[in-house]
């Protein structure tokens, strides 16, 4: 396919269509970036890469960083990791915690917040410096070597996250949060600080395109088999209760997050990066999606 013209001009289509939704204004760091912004960036396995509009603007990448706290885990510990986490779609908003009561504190998935939290304590059992060593492996993975959190977007989360901070105790009456509650929250914030352009999240989701291995260093961050699985569980549960509409109209494992980010794999051909900050009602980018979904139907690339 020829990537740069089908990228461009659904570019350009995308821009001249309405941008409804809103901005993330529950986070006011959020609220604070521009709504009208829309940045994409392809890369492929052979190492082309072709971006449209504001792909070098680091915004932050929220949710989207769950997917490595799950690969930091999963590379670990492995498939202990399912004792304490499942892996289906929950069908409820991403900081729901209706399920938790009845499923005695296990969260259905590791992309809704409760399933962040408890890998966020899990990395703190891992480690005895968990933030420390959480942004190195952050670091290592997307070759950025000067990444570092956010600390005014930390702040702002750790300000406003009242049902997070409900969450972590929730699920630690079950047992299932073994550290101390403020230690776990405190990483889960950091680590939905982290900021990127479009063209780093492309590179660093590199791997998950590859079957484990980064598309130009060919550096191991997870087996194929482990790979096959975070692409599983980023197709049914990366866009929280909207994961079946996306399949349904874009037909590619990715994961979103309310900074307006997505990322999308292609396995075994590319991943692409998009960010529009204007989300719909629940919590995707309204933009990102119908690029994805315009940017498909034209090449006829889908995992389906």
């Amino acid at each position: 396919m020829d990537c740069k013209d089908i990228l461009n001009t659904t570019y350009q289509q995308i821009l001249n269509e309405e941008n409804l939704g809103a901005v993330a204004s529950y986070i006011p760091e959020l609220a604070k970036v521009n709504p009208d912004q829309l940045g994409i960036c392809l890369i492929t396995k052979e190492g082309s890469s072709y971006s449209c509009g504001d792909a070098q603007t680091p915004f932050s990448i929220q949710s989207i960083a769950k997917v490595l706290s799950l690969s930091l885990v999963f590379s670990k510990i492995g498939d202990d990791l399912w004792k304490r986490m499942d892996f289906e779609p929950s069908g409820n908003a991403f900081n729901s915690l209706v399920q938790l009561e009845s499923e005695n504190g296990i969260p259905r998935n590791p992309f809704i917040n409760a399933g962040a939290i408890v890998m966020c304590d899990i990395i703190c059992d891992l480690f005895d410096d968990p933030k420390k060593e959480l942004l190195n492996f952050i670091r290592k993975v997307s070759g950025i070597a000067d990444l570092s959190y956010s600390q005014n977007i930390a702040n702002s989360e750790k300000q406003t996250g009242f049902r997070n901070y409900a969450l972590v105790n929730f699920i630690k009456s079950f047992g299932n949060i073994k550290n101390d509650c403020d230690q776990v929250i405190e990483l889960y914030f950091h680590l939905c600080s982290i900021e990127m352009t479009c063209e780093q999240l492309a590179r660093t989701f590199g791997y998950l395109a590859n079957q484990g291995k980064q598309f130009k260093t060919q550096l191991e961050i997870l087996s194929s088999s482990q790979t096959k699985r975070i692409n599983a569980i980023m197709q049914t549960c990366g866009f929280y209760d909207e994961a079946g509409e996306f399949a349904f109209k874009v037909g590619l494992p990715g994961k979103s997050g309310v900074g307006g980010g997505m990322i999308a794999v292609l396995p075994n051909s590319y991943v692409i990066a998009t960010w529009s900050p204007r989300l719909n009602t629940r919590g995707n980018s309204y933009r990102g999606i119908k690029f994805l979904e315009e940017f498909t139907t034209a090449t006829q690339d889908t995992v389906f």
